[in-house]
């Protein structure tokens, strides 16, 4: 069954409020869990010991992206050579990775589960930027894969078809490791507050990009998942020309232009993500100030946001090369918008 059409969603994505007390509290018991199911992957093992790192390099004022990139580097090589004198070869290898002379890190942090803003491409001169912004579970020690989804990007940036294009017309896709995101296994993963949290780091990224980028730089955020409410609660004054949701379970607003940007809303979610069976539903749970769910299903009409292919996308599967959800980010980031095939 369609989330949209749950028992205890409006058709337009709001919670009818239901005037029975023991159906408000089963709401307020359940739903949590519910969430949490629909949410996560069962990924998480035992809690890992604190793995030392230095604090994060001290930048150069102003800032150049050649000055940090070096700073950063430097850092993580550090940082490496502390996990690794820690004994976890596992963050070890991850930080010695995000040193190697040919990584851009614009930030860094390997404390805790850490930190990393990279650049893919040369960010000086790119006429197009797309800032990818990850979902739960993601940190330093899973950092490979969410940097593979970055690189598949920038290929098909690059190897992109298309005449408006020219030799000066460069692209760069920025991986926004920025926030502490939840753990796919936690209560947290149903609410916004981490999101929150996020949202005024990212926003101040954003605005600092348009200083560094070039004058008039098309700029894009692409958010997966746990990500895409992130890009929500950042949304009111982000300074981006599109914002694309995919794999949403909800932003916390009720609709595109409830997230009071001028930026174009995009949302596609693929035929195989288990999102779809996410309850598009949003509670305050009594007497905490905390709200449960994301409220509006992001592909739905009540939503009202520009909804693209996804095809037969699963919900790790969005930056698969080849694929047409794929294709589409690449033509969003471009501002190709009438070549994108739409859902």
């Amino acid at each position: 069954m369609r989330a949209g059409n749950t028992p205890t969603t409006h058709p337009h994505g709001e919670t009818h409020r239901n005037p029975h007390p023991l159906r408000r509290t089963l709401l307020r018991v359940l739903l949590p869990a519910l969430l949490t199911a629909a949410i996560v992957l069962p990924l998480t093992g035992a809690a890992r010991p604190t793995v030392p790192a230095p604090p994060p390099a001290t930048l150069t004022t102003p800032l150049t992206p050649a000055s940090a990139y070096e700073a950063n580097r430097k850092n993580a090589a550090e940082a490496a050579r502390m996990a690794a004198a820690h004994g976890d070869t596992h963050r070890a290898a991850a930080d010695h990775a995000l040193a190697a002379p040919s990584r851009h890190l614009l930030a860094f942090d390997g404390r805790g589960s850490g930190q990393a803003t990279e650049v893919i491409g040369d960010l000086t001169h790119a006429r197009h930027i797309a800032v990818l912004v990850p979902g739960s579970d993601t940190t330093l020690d899973t950092y490979p894969r969410f940097h593979r989804a970055a690189a598949s990007l920038y290929t098909a940036l690059t190897h992109h078809p298309t005449e408006s294009r020219t030799p000066t017309d460069t692209v760069a896709v920025i991986a926004w490791l920025g926030y502490e995101t939840p753990a796919t296994v936690s209560t947290t993963v149903t609410t916004t507050t981490r999101a929150d949290e996020a949202a005024p780091r990212l926003r101040a990224f954003v605005r600092g990009l348009r200083t560094t980028a070039p004058a008039g730089a098309h700029l894009t955020l692409l958010c997966h998942s746990y990500g895409s409410v992130v890009c929500g609660r950042a949304a009111p004054g982000l300074a981006a020309d599109d914002i694309a949701l995919v794999g949403s379970p909800g932003t916390g607003a009720d609709s595109a232009t409830a997230l009071h940007t001028r930026a174009r809303v995009w949302a596609a979610r693929g035929t195989a993500d288990w999102v779809a069976h996410v309850p598009h539903v949003r509670a305050g749970l009594s007497g905490t100030g905390t709200t449960i769910g994301f409220g509006t299903d992001p592909v739905s009409a009540a939503f009202g946001a520009r909804v693209f292919d996804a095809a037969g996308a699963g919900h790790s599967g969005y930056f698969t090369p080849g694929s047409a959800s794929l294709a589409n980010l690449a033509r969003i980031t471009l501002g190709e918008t009438s070549e994108v095939t739409r859902a």
